[in-house]
């Protein structure tokens, strides 16, 4: 991003915020469906963002992905009533917004052809190249298949996303631009709905775009969500801070100016200018803090962008020497960056005439990565991925190995939901400490000397009899704050960890490896006691465990939790991984597909050898030796009825004519042999037949 492309004059609430403060109602101003003509240039607008950074690249592929989801999706519409294309198309101006490689927006366009459409992985892969499939592959939903539950379906998804992830980190990017577009047309949906996917959201997407370093996107969810989770604190806010704004401007205006002037009398290049804090921002610390509003001084940044790290400490230094810093409230991510690449410097100041507001130096490649994240750093060159050299993979992404891990170790879908999220909690403030070697080691607040042994090595964790924080010893769920310098004691005759470490550990990892000691420390005990568990979920359900863990009824079981052996099952079960009625409700499944498989076998053979029916325009059936659906009808002249003897006349154009052997015409017909066919009741059918009745009496 270039020094020109950045507003430096006023502060400037986003146009979508602001525009919103007027109206209360989910409905959208606009009624108009889009026409071919828009869908064109929502395509032009896609082109011209790619040309912004890649002027000289060949589109023929995206052109060729264009036209594809185009025709794929054809005639299909949004809630929204709006042709279907423009989601797809959206979400790749998202991704040409991060300044994505073609294989990324092309993946884009495409990412809904293969879940909606009947394309399928193959033909994109033989139409474009596999990494355009596994892209589409990575961002797809898992088949539609059966769940026991809405969680275990979602948990299922989430799995498969990570996994996706880790194959290749442009899948999330994907995912993350196609929910941003999903919000920012989610006014379409139903009340529950919003709500719904709002939260999901917060939980899990706006934290992931925050790892990923993208806060102009992890921004803008924040800011949606709240609108559908708290509507009226929304547009209260909304109203509030509207009405604050030119009087906010003149005053940022003028620290604006001060700030650039101070800088240029120091002989440093900057770009300064002023930004608002976006919108749940400001609620979280109201929430978080129980103020109104009105105690909330610091409603901006000021920005200053400079060339150098050296440049950003020397306008720290005018800055403090211009106006008063306030109390502990300086923050140096240069120095410590944050874990999703994040550098600044930031601190309170107090300005004119009391004007309270945070100051945010940074050069301007930090700003880059601040704004794009891992987008900013990710090269696609010759098909491959690549990390820029001054990136380290590894560093950036360990959070990623983490959750994969997991994903191994957690079978039970509850509990691994419940780590992503507060692995990926937005709420979670960062406290950064100090190993004895000086490394830095950044914690989520409220953590103690267990998660931090386990931050260093599961076997630091499973060895640790005792922890050191500055020198003095302390207790296990002491609190580390932020420059503690922790030691952590271990032995190699440590019995393992503490049951007990469950209750004030405050990191996933940490709680995960814990839990993953006591499963494998405690196996064949975990065994008995899981088939036990399972053997009396079934009798309770009136079935016998023999009959549901015959062969085949658990290899779905089995591959649902990706295990090799039943033994594997009965001890997720004994140590609470996998909860028996997960387990039963698999089983049962399979044992009910298997039933209804040789039931189906079963009717099937039975046609097979019934003989074939045959039926009249009024649903009575005969059968007509060695033929079936041949058309018959039942004769007037007789009127036969079940149980009567009878034949068939084959007639000029009219079918089979049945009669009755005592039919007044029998003997006529009978001699004309050729067009004689052997013909009897079916069994089991039931029909209306018309009766002649006749009445004699005798006397009165």
């Amino acid at each position: 991003m270039g020094k020109d492309t950045i507003d430096d004059n006023k502060l400037i609430i986003e146009d979508n915020i602001v525009s919103q403060k007027a109206t209360r109602s989910n409905k959208p101003v606009g009624e108009a469906v889009s026409t071919d003509e828009q869908i064109e240039q929502l395509y032009k607008d896609l082109l011209a963002e790619i040309a912004k950074y890649r002027p000289n690249k060949n589109l023929d592929m995206v052109e060729k992905a264009y036209n594809l989801a185009r025709k794929a999706h054809g005639n299909q519409k949004r809630k929204s009533g709006e042709p279907y294309i423009i989601h797809p198309l959206s979400v790749a101006k998202i991704l040409a917004e991060l300044e994505l490689d073609m294989e990324s927006i092309v993946a884009g366009i495409l990412h809904d052809v293969v879940e909606d459409t009947q394309y399928s992985l193959e033909q994109i892969s033989e139409m474009f190249n596999p990494d355009v499939a596994l892209l589409v592959d990575g961002v797809t939903k898992l088949e539609k298949i059966e769940y026991s539950s809405k969680e275990e379906m979602q948990a299922e998804n989430y799995r498969k996303m990570f996994l996706s992830m880790a194959k290749d980190i442009r899948v999330i990017l994907i995912k993350i631009a196609d929910r941003l577009h999903n919000m920012r047309t989610l006014s379409f949906m139903t009340p529950e709905k919003q709500k719904e996917k709002a939260q999901e959201t917060l939980d899990i997407y706006a934290p992931l775009a925050d790892r990923l370093g993208i806060s102009k996107i992890k921004t803008e969810l924040e800011d949606l969500c709240l609108r559908y989770l708290d509507k009226d604190a929304y547009f209260d806010l909304a109203d509030k801070i509207h009405r604050k704004q030119s009087e906010r401007e003149a005053d940022v205006e003028k620290i604006v100016k001060e700030i650039r002037q101070k800088c240029e009398e120091a002989d440093i290049k900057c770009t300064v200018y002023g930004r608002p804090k976006h919108f749940f921002s400001i609620y979280k610390k109201m929430h978080n803090k129980n103020k109104t509003l009105d105690q909330i001084f610091d409603l901006f940044a000021v920005r200053v962008l400079v060339e150098s790290i050296k440049d950003c400490y020397g306008v720290l230094g005018v800055v403090h020497e211009a106006y008063t810093p306030m109390p502990n409230r300086f923050k140096d991510y240069i120095a410590m960056p944050k874990a999703n690449m994040y550098q600044s410097l930031h601190n309170t100041l107090i300005g004119p005439d009391g004007i309270i507001f945070e100051i945010q130096i940074r050069t301007y490649e930090m700003h880059r990565t601040a704004e794009y994240g891992i987008a900013a750093h990710w090269k696609y060159k010759q098909g491959k991925t690549e990390i820029e050299e001054e990136t380290s993979e590894d560093a950036k992404l360990t959070w990623l190995r983490r959750i994969l891990e997991w994903q191994r170790d957690m079978s039970d879908n509850q509990e691994f939901m419940d780590t992503i999220k507060t692995d990926l909690d937005a709420f979670n403030d960062s406290v950064f400490c100090f190993s004895p070697s000086g490394e830095v080691i950044s914690l989520v607040e409220g953590s103690t000397p267990v998660d931090f042994a386990y931050a260093i090595h599961s076997a630091v964790g499973n060895t640790m009899v005792g922890a050191r924080v500055n020198g003095r010893i302390v207790n296990f769920d002491y609190q580390i704050q932020n420059g503690d310098r922790v030691e952590i004691v271990t032995s190699q005759n440590s019995r393992g960890p503490s049951r007990d470490w469950l209750n004030f550990v405050k990191t996933s990892q940490a709680k995960a490896k814990i839990k993953q000691w006591f499963k494998k420390a405690n196996r064949e005990e975990n065994i008995v006691r899981g088939k036990e568990m399972l053997a009396d979920a079934a009798r309770r359900q009136g079935q016998k465990l023999a009959d549901l863990t015959k062969a085949e009824l658990c290899k779905p079981l089995l591959k649902r939790f990706s295990m090799n052996e039943m033994d594997d099952i009965y001890a997720a079960i004994g140590y609470g991984g996998i909860t028996t009625g997960q387990a039963l409700h698999k089983l049962m499944e399979a044992r009910r597909k298997v039933q209804r498989e040789e039931e189906l076998a079963r009717k099937l053979e039975e046609q097979e050898h019934a003989p074939a029916k045959s039926f009249d325009a009024n649903g009575r059936a005969v059968i007509v030796k060695g033929e079936a659906n041949m058309v018959v009808r039942f004769a007037q002249c007789c009127s036969p009825l079940p149980g009567d003897e009878i034949f068939g006349y084959i007639t000029r154009g009219r079918g089979v004519s049945i009669h009755s052997r005592s039919c007044p015409n029998a003997a006529a017909l009978l001699a004309d042999a050729d067009r004689i066919i052997d013909v009897s009741w079916a069994d089991g059918e039931s029909a209306k037949f018309p009766v002649t009745i006749h009445i004699t009496a005798s006397g009165c």
